[in-house]
């Protein structure tokens, strides 16, 4: 449940960056101005990082500068003229993430743990001012003293005696069975 939140709240947020940047300002008939996104045209290949998906449909860095092009000119050379740092930039060209970093652990359960205790704590208020100010006093019949009157009264009605409080009660000791 936690990753379907986590999934849908990363698509959301991802979906409106993209309706921000290219938001345009339209004016309809009348007086009401209406700001209307373009729409997203889901057939072109979108890059995303995913275990599921190890090759993406576009490579991370579409558009490269001149370092970066002379770098894909030596890649199509010997791979073992390349340094390590080359090889790093050039994974970095077409990938965003290794798996380790895809598969390290985030910190989501902090934020839900702490939204549990946040809610636990709201509830706890509410409980204690419902306590003060919505519910009635305890009637007497909850004291240790009405209570023991009517254990008294109990044994001395010699209620239930066959399987009761009286038949556990030894009236000629004055003590519980």
């Amino acid at each position: 449940m936690l990753q379907l939140t986590g999934r849908l709240g990363y698509l959301l947020s991802r979906r409106t960056v993209v309706v921000r940047n290219s938001g345009a300002n339209i004016t309809s008939h009348g007086q009401h101005h209406h700001e209307v996104s373009d729409p997203l045209d889901m057939s072109q290949p979108v890059y995303s990082d995913s275990l599921e998906t190890p090759l993406p449909d576009r490579p991370w860095k579409d558009v490269l500068d001149s370092t970066d092009k002379n770098l894909k000119q030596k890649e199509k050379g010997p791979w073992n003229a390349l340094s390590n740092e080359e090889k790093i930039a050039l994974y970095r060209l077409k990938f965003h993430h290794t798996y380790p970093e895809m598969k390290r652990p985030s910190a989501e359960w902090k934020t839900v743990i702490g939204g549990m205790f946040f809610v636990f704590g709201l509830t706890g208020l509410l409980v204690f001012w419902q306590h003060l100010y919505v519910y009635p006093a305890q009637p007497q019949t909850f004291g240790e003293e009405w209570q023991a009157k009517q254990v008294q009264r109990m044994l001395d009605m010699r209620m239930n005696p066959v399987e009761g409080i009286s038949a556990k009660w030894d009236y000629e000791k004055k003590q519980w069975k």
